[in-house]
């Protein structure tokens, strides 16, 4: 499932025309004997500040490379599902282009990306980016793509009713035992508040049944791939806490089948506790569902064993030249991996421009460069930074989990085991689980 905010909405505001240029249909050589590169997720022309950042840098760019010649397509999404495999089969992707963590495996499959081996050491930042992102691109120990953003799962919680209901919003649950008994005493407080909410239609169910699924060290698949593994110990048990906090404890309120946007409403009117998201959530609920950014912090996946995430990167074309790999890959490192500058690294532009800057994620780098990008964050930081201190301080002992093969058809079978848990309260939940893994089982088989 792909997180939903300010990092995705970057490249997808508005609609912007969804250009099928052929790869290298103009040649990888220009006229004028440059090298020419395509490359895609440019901002629409309806998401005017952003696209104005991304002309600025692609022409910054160019002064500095005067033997590249970069023609960027707009897109919006960055990806479309409906064309993506299509373009793909057809020749028709760019040079350089856009992908989800999700799809890597699968674009090398298909054998539709360049092998990045033998150039990447030409990235200077490619050793700076954390080893667990840059795995997902890695496939049989050959490179295939290079990440440009990821994030993780945590709580958002509500300081503010926290406090009203008599807990440190200084400390948040790091157990699903205390989730469970913070949402009772958040949910005591009446008015229509409710303690903990949760997604069960539209995939959006499944997609939060594995993040909590993985919280507490279970898996959706065998190692292998081939077998549902969602019938175990952690799989029970991530049903049975919904159950007791939807019938017994009553925490989670009366109305179900919810999806993320009922969830964002509900915490940014004040009346939600807490709910699972990544850090790009919170500008999404103070600029578009009336919260403020004081009243919202963020702890890290409760259960202390592992985080769900996601991200996406850029992959290359299969056909791409030599010349046309070095180049992307120098243009990479220009728009999206230096820290504290780029394309989505400039936080003192962000901040002149009203955009959050001082949120947890996306954190891409390690060592002497992670620690660049974070000061100059900091030194530009205006959201309260100090709200999401838990997160960025327990995320570090989690285990980075990826969503599981297949994902949106196995998240289709989980919302329907989440949401008979959530609806009715003699739900048989051993029998839902059951019944899922002979669906998943289906789906892997057939592949």
């Amino acid at each position: 499932m792909r997180s939903t905010g300010i990092r995705r909405t970057l490249v997808a505001l508005g609609v912007g025309a969804l250009t099928l240029t052929a790869c290298g249909s103009d040649g990888d050589r220009a006229a004028d004997g440059k090298t020419r590169i395509t490359v895609n997720c440019m901002p629409p022309r309806s998401a005017e500040v952003d696209r104005r950042f991304f002309e600025e840098d692609v022409a910054a760019f160019e002064r500095k490379n005067p033997d590249i010649d970069v023609v960027p397509h707009d897109a919006f999404p960055c990806q479309d599902p409906k064309t993506f495999d299509a373009k793909l089969a057809g020749g028709q992707m760019e040079d350089v282009f856009y992908t989800y963590f999700t799809d890597a495996r699968h674009v090398v499959d298909i054998k539709q990306a360049a092998d990045l081996t033998p150039y990447v050491k030409e990235l200077k930042s490619y050793g700076t980016i954390q080893r667990q992102l840059r795995d997902i691109y890695t496939v049989d120990g050959r490179i295939y793509g290079v990440p440009r953003t990821g994030y993780s799962m945590g709580l958002v919680y509500h300081r503010q009713l926290f406090e009203r209901a008599g807990l440190d919003p200084d400390r948040p649950p790091t157990t699903w035992p205390e989730v469970r008994a913070a949402a009772k005493r958040i949910a005591a407080l009446g008015g229509g508040t409710v303690g903990y909410a949760d997604y069960s239609a539209q995939n959006q169910g499944g997609w939060h049944f594995t993040a909590e699924l993985y919280s507490r060290g279970g898996d959706v698949v065998t190692p292998d791939g081939k077998k549902a593994a969602v019938d175990s110990p952690e799989g029970r048990a991530v049903l049975r806490t919904l159950h007791d906090m939807r019938w017994t404890d009553g925490s989670m309120g009366g109305k179900q089948l919810l999806v993320i946007n009922d969830v964002q409403q509900m915490m940014g009117a004040g009346k939600l506790g807490m709910y699972l998201a990544a850090p790009d959530n919170i500008p999404i609920l103070v600029k578009e569902k009336g919260a403020e950014y004081e009243d919202l912090a963020l702890a890290p996946m409760p259960g202390g064993r592992a985080t769900l995430i996601g991200g996406d990167g850029y992959m290359f074309h299969r056909k791409a030249s030599p010349e046309q790999i070095r180049a992307g890959l120098k243009w990479l490192d220009h728009m999206f991996l230096t820290p504290g500058d780029g394309f989505l690294g400039d936080y003192a532009r962000a901040k002149k421009n009203d955009a959050p800057v001082g949120l947890p994620e996306p954190r891409l780098f390690t060592g002497a460069a992670d620690a660049r990008d974070q000061q100059v964050k900091k030194d530009h930081a205006n959201v309260p930074v100090e709200n999401y201190r838990a997160f960025l301080d327990g995320n570090q002992d989690l285990e980075m989990r990826i969503e599981p093969p297949q994902a949106q058809q196995l998240y289709s079978v989980l919302d329907g085991v989440v949401s008979a848990v959530l609806t009715k309260e003699d739900a048989d939940i051993g029998r839902l689980l059951e019944d899922a893994s002979a669906k998943i089982d289906g789906i892997l088989a057939r592949g």
